[in-house]
């Protein structure tokens, strides 16, 4: 799939001040002292750096940054001072959105090339794979722009970024490089997640997001992609799913990803499944949402996209773990076929659902997504979905619901949603709240009272989970960018793409370090 803007990172190994670049990037904290390479082009640009901070004009706060020309004293054209904030506060996260607010200036520059030295600040701590994986997956994000249907521009951008990490130490480069590597193919998934969710449904609808997922797929022969169309749903007898796509001309889907690596896998490790909803448009069905910001619905296919990414990225990484993924795409629309409230729908476990509101179609098709990965004895399923605006009340949009019915789990998607940066909250479930899914008249409800949603909807979820441990993510709020960030342009975020990658290179590295 091509990226909308070309990226290239890699390392080089130079001295910072003599770097021959468009631009030099380096980075400052607002407590301490500058460390030593802002100090070298401090004295090499007769005192500019100082003098900024004594004018207050750059004190290091977080997401402030100053430009310093190096009118021929360095090999830079352009020195860009990128605040980080307190040291303490200092996280990977930190790293990365300075390496991202750089490409955004480059990118908004319009130069060809930007040269990142902003892990000098930080030292040793963290190791400096970490440090290379983090830049590179900034840089991506940073330099993500959806100009994807604009015929033409009076202002233009280039097509291409060259990105390079420098430090003049050959041996802290050969630590670099594995993280950059990671990066690279981490941050290019979700970039190719960004722009599949930002495609209107009239281009992305679920016969369209199938052939998608085989075309991104294309080339990596541990994966096998397989596809239900509705006569191998009806067959299948994945009532939730059907229900949810019949009032639309674009039939449903179930796209099917397994990931076969070509190292067997290490002993211990579990097998996984990771389901994402994809709606590709909701407009709430019968149940029709108001038309203020229904545009918006397009992004309900983000949890689905998510998954793809994943498979596609730990492919790229050949990771030495069984993984599932299963994307339940249709498009909620009324018509004279759309189910109704009031209908009792027979889903793919047996179970019956009686529907309330046919705009809690989320769950409708996860459900049956997920009570197949539990028939396939996958030992953990996680599920990803934008699935209630309850959560966004809770959560606002700063970070994404966790709940589990595992403890483990749950602190082990806890530590990599911190290490990736895609943040997470855990929130209850249990037997209280699915207590309000019953139905009078048929085993399950889709939707409970007004509180606690969130909760509810995770509930009705784990009816269909069986004994695996399980885990639901709940992204709404963490889809969208509503405005720009240096994480880029406004439109779709492919959050969940760094968090289940990182989940999954951690259980990896959990069991190598085990053996």
């Amino acid at each position: 799939m091509k990226q909308i803007i070309e990226i290239g990172v890699q390392t080089r190994k130079v001295e910072p001040a003599r770097c021959k670049t468009d631009l030099l990037v380096v980075g400052r904290f607002s407590d301490g002292e500058p460390d030593e390479v802002v100090r070298v082009l401090d004295r090499w640009l007769g005192g500019r750096i100082d003098r900024l901070a004594k004018l207050g004009d750059f004190k290091g706060k977080a997401k402030t940054h100053a430009l310093v020309y190096g009118e021929g004293k360095i090999g830079a054209e352009r020195v860009l001072l990128v605040g980080l904030g307190e040291r303490k506060k200092a996280t990977l996260d930190t790293l990365r959105r300075a390496a991202a607010l750089a490409a955004g200036r480059a990118v908004d520059l319009k130069l060809p090339g930007v040269a990142l030295a902003l892990h000098h600040a930080f030292g040793a701590d963290p190791e400096a794979a970490a440090q290379g994986r983090a830049m590179a997956e900034g840089a991506y994000l940073g330099s993500y722009r959806y100009d994807e249907f604009v015929t033409a521009s009076e202002n233009g951008r280039r097509g291409a970024l060259d990105v390079q990490i420098v430090d003049p130490d050959a041996a802290r480069i050969r630590s670099l490089a594995p993280g950059v590597a990671a990066g690279v193919i981490i941050g290019r998934a979700q970039a190719e997640a960004r722009t599949l969710a930002n495609r209107p449904a009239n281009v992305i609808d679920p016969p369209a997001l199938a052939r998608t997922a085989r075309e991104m797929l294309r080339g990596l022969p541990t994966v096998r992609c397989t596809v239900f169309d509705e006569k191998k749903l009806r067959t299948s007898r994945m009532g939730g799913i059907l229900a949810v796509g019949s009032g639309s001309r674009s039939k449903p889907r179930l796209i099917l990803l397994k990931y076969t690596p070509r190292r067997r896998p290490a002993r211990g490790l579990p097998t996984v499944a990771l389901v994402g909803k994809a709606v590709t448009f909701d407009s709430g069905g019968i149940s029709i949402k108001p038309a203020q910001d229904m545009d918006q619905m397009k992004f309900d296919k983000t949890g689905g996209i998510a998954v793809l990414a994943a498979i596609k990225a730990l492919a790229e990484l050949e990771l030495p773990i069984d993984v599932l993924g299963l994307i339940p795409a249709a498009e909620n629309l009324p018509s004279g076929s759309s189910y109704r409230p009031g209908d009792i729908v027979t889903t793919y476990s047996g179970k019956t659902v009686e529907i309330l509101n046919t705009d809690a179609e989320g769950r409708m098709i996860l459900c049956d997504a997920l009570a197949y990965a539990a028939r396939q004895k996958r030992e953990v399923i996680i599920d990803i979905a934008t699935l209630t605006g309850a959560c966004m009340v809770a959560l606002g949009a700063y970070k994404a619901g966790l709940m589990s019915n595992d403890d483990e789990l749950a602190a082990q998607l806890q530590t990599a949603a911190d290490a990736s940066g895609e943040s997470v909250w855990r929130l209850p479930t249990g037997d209280e709240y699915a207590e309000e899914m019953k139905s009078k008249i048929a085993d399950l409800k889709n939707c409970g009272s007004r509180w606690g949603g969130a909760c509810t909807a995770a509930s009705f979820l784990q009816q269909f989970v069986g004994t695996a441990k399980w885990a639901h993510l709940d992204i709404a709020g963490m889809d969208v960018l509503l405005k720009p960030t240096e994480y880029g342009c406004v439109g779709g975020t492919g959050f969940g793409v760094r968090l289940l990658t990182t989940y999954l290179m951690n259980l990896v590295d959990r069991k190598s370090s085990d053996v």
